[in-house]
């Protein structure tokens, strides 16, 4: 019996296809887009002088990030300010985070005390914007946030919880940024602070309490901005809170 094998990519096109992804990614990021904006294919393709089998692959890809719809029928777009997604994706962080730093904070040990220390003194000593890239944060402060959050985590030891926490963390990415862009005057390294005073201190009760209010500002200021009637501004990011 025969089996039929699926046609690898070509590497040419995979290469071409990575390089519109970034390129996609990074404008979204940025907030070259504003929230709704259709991304079309054709458009895209022209632009980056592939073919439209290219662009939509790349597409594939940031929709699975959640950092565009596909839409029936209306081909793809930047999700919106009032997209219910977000406020779900918060309630279900607001949910599971806490639960796992409590647990994090009750079973980790030395070695997870020495690796919140440093995740939290690498987040606090990198630089939150890069030279040139004006109001968007940079690669590196973007790493060692989410390297704090996650190493918070860690002590769980329950890698299920911690690939729950990867999969929100990613989808979140593009909600971060427009929140921060939206409360710029929010205290983010202030709420790291306490969030690594509590979590060392083993105060589960408080890391739980400190955390649950750090993502529900995130959300909060989404809603304050759709409510402002900002749902056609442009997205650009300041330095992301939670």
């Amino acid at each position: 019996m025969t089996q039929s094998a699926r046609t690898p990519t070509p590497p040419g096109k995979q290469m071409l296809s990575e390089q519109v992804y970034a390129h996609l990614r990074d404008a979204i990021m940025r907030g070259r887009y504003a929230p709704g904006d259709a991304l079309k294919p054709q458009d895209l393709a022209r632009e980056q002088g592939v073919s439209l089998a290219v662009v939509r692959e790349a597409l594939v890809r940031v929709v699975g990030e959640g950092l565009a719809d596909r839409l029936p029928n209306r081909g793809f777009a930047v999700p919106a300010f009032s997209d219910r997604r977000w406020q779900q994706l918060a309630e279900a962080r607001r949910t599971i985070e806490p639960v796992v730093l409590r647990m994090s904070v009750e079973r980790g040990d030395v070695d997870w005390e020495a690796r919140v220390r440093a995740a939290h003194h690498r987040l606090a000593r990198t630089p939150v914007y890069a030279p040139g890239d004006g109001e968007f944060y940079s690669a590196a402060w973007a790493e060692a946030h989410r390297l704090f959050h996650r190493t918070l985590l860690e002590g769980c030891g329950n890698p299920v919880l911690l690939e729950t926490f990867d999969r929100m963390w990613t989808a979140s990415e593009l909600a971060r940024r427009w929140s921060a862009h939206r409360d710029p005057t929010r205290d983010g390294i202030g709420e790291h602070r306490q969030l690594e005073e509590a979590a060392l201190a083993r105060d589960a009760d408080t890391a739980a309490a400190v955390l649950a209010r750090h993502l529900t500002l995130t959300a909060a200021a989404l809603t304050r901005g759709v409510r402002d009637g900002a749902e056609g501004e442009g997205a650009g990011a300041g330095a992301a809170r939670s």
